[in-house]
Formats: C-alpha cells, sequence, structure tokens
C-alpha cells in the first residue's frame, strides 16, 4: 500500500448510533491519528454513547458518561461539557443518550471542512474531511439496511465515509464499540496503526462477527465449550 499523504494530524470522522429495536449503543470511527480508539469512543450500557473529537481530551469523555449515569440528557450533557472546558472551540463533541436523543457540537476552531449531522438516533460528525459529503456518505452507509444489527451498520456508515474521500491525508487508526445491557462491551475492535485502517477493520470484525453471541454467553456462563468446538469457522 502507498504511504498517507502529507496532511493534518488531528482530524476524525465518527458515526454515533443507538438502536431503537434493542436499545443497544455504539460508535465507529476512524482517524489520522494513532489508537483512535482510546481516545475518542466512550459507551455505556443503558447511559448513552459519546464522541469526544479533534483535540480530544479522553477525560470529557467520562464526564459525560457519569452525567448520563445520572439521568442527563444528551443536549443538557453538551452544554455541561463545554461549560466544564476552556478549550472547548478546540473539540467536536456528539453524544446520543438512552433514549435516543442526540446532540453535537462543532467548537469553531475545528478545522475545515467540519461539522455534524444530528438525527434521531444518529449523528455523524467528523473534522477536517474533504466536505460536507463525507457526513452524507456516512448517513447514507448506515441507513443502507436499517435491519441489521448495530455494529453492522456502524460498520457500513465509516466504510462509506471512507470511500467518500475521508479526511485531508488518509487514516491511520479506527474502531468500534458496543453495548448492550451488559457492563461489558458487546463489540471492542480496533486497529491502532495500519495504511488502511477501516479495511483492517472490517476484516478483523468479519472474523470476531460470528462469535459475538458466543463471547458475551460466555462471560456469564463459563460451562460453555470452547470457541473452536461451539463454532466451526477456519479462524477459530
Amino acid at each position: 500500500m502507498a504511504p498517507l499523504a502529507p496532511g493534518p494530524e488531528f482530524n476524525t470522522f465518527t458515526a454515533i448510533g443507538r438502536c431503537e429495536k434493542t436499545g443497544r449503543l455504539g460508535i465507529a470511527t476512524s482517524t489520522r491519528s494513532l489508537a483512535v480508539g482510546a481516545r475518542v469512543p466512550f459507551v455505556g450500557p443503558r447511559t448513552g454513547a459519546v464522541a469526544i473529537m479533534a483535540i480530544a481530551d479522553a477525560r470529557l469523555g467520562l464526564m459525560a458518561q457519569r452525567l448520563l449515569k445520572l439521568g442527563y440528557k444528551a443536549p443538557a450533557v453538551i452544554e455541561q461539557l463545554v461549560q466544564a472546558d476552556p478549550y472547548c472551540e478546540y473539540r467536536q463533541l456528539g453524544v446520543i443518550d438512552d433514549d435516543g436523543f442526540a446532540a453535537a457540537r462543532t467548537g469553531t476552531q475545528n478545522r475545515d471542512w467540519a461539522g455534524h449531522h444530528v438525527r434521531d438516533n444518529f449523528i455523524a460528525l467528523g473534522n477536517v474531511l474533504l466536505g460536507e459529503h463525507v457526513l452524507d456518505s456516512i448517513e447514507a452507509g448506515y441507513n443502507e439496511k436499517p435491519d441489521a444489527e448495530l455494529e453492522d451498520r456502524l460498520m457500513c456508515a465509516i466504510e462509506t465515509g471512507r470511500d467518500a474521500g475521508g479526511q485531508h491525508g488518509g487514516q491511520r487508526s479506527a474502531a468500534i464499540l458496543v453495548y448492550d445491557d451488559k457492563e461489558f462491551p458487546r463489540v471492542d475492535l480496533r486497529v491502532d496503526h495500519h495504511e488502511e485502517p477501516v479495511g483492517e477493520l472490517r476484516r478483523v470484525f468479519n472474523i470476531f462477527k460470528p462469535a459475538i453471541e458466543y463471547y458475551n454467553h460466555r462471560q456469564v456462563d463459563a460451562r460453555v465449550k470452547p470457541l473452536y468446538e461451539a463454532i466451526s469457522n477456519e479462524h477459530y
């Protein structure tokens, strides 16, 4: 693969979603920076999904989760984060709460093109993008199969964002994080450094997908068979 083209270091595009049928919450994201999964997505079971972007401060994600647990709705969480952060204009924020209310904010110091689309149970947002059409594509990818599992819809969303051009200079890392009603994640996959991280995340996701229910069940029932006995798959 060709090396990344020169470009700004801080840039990200993200899809945040809530499944109306299951209540699952999740985020898929990709960026030119390293290890995006360590700083951008914050999701809690039956609380909400939060993305802290641009010049990300993980403490804001932790604060947002605490507020959601206290019952704050998405718009109020955004307000509290802005009030608490002297660098709020350098951030990009997205929040969906457990009731599906969604809110986002793009600070004035985000580099063009930057913005967000807020819908019921869904947010597409990004900064240093090639244009707003990237968000249009993320939204279209998410809505392509409305009856699919949330993790599948989120993967499609960032793939279509990438295919629409993504960010100036390309991407280095990608991640997907999904919770249901358990205290542990349903899906938590990361590509911390790769020349085509969204494609690599898709490869890992496709391997992991048949085992999602197995691993979620194994955490609550230690009597289950080993994975290679429970599921016939060449990768297991």
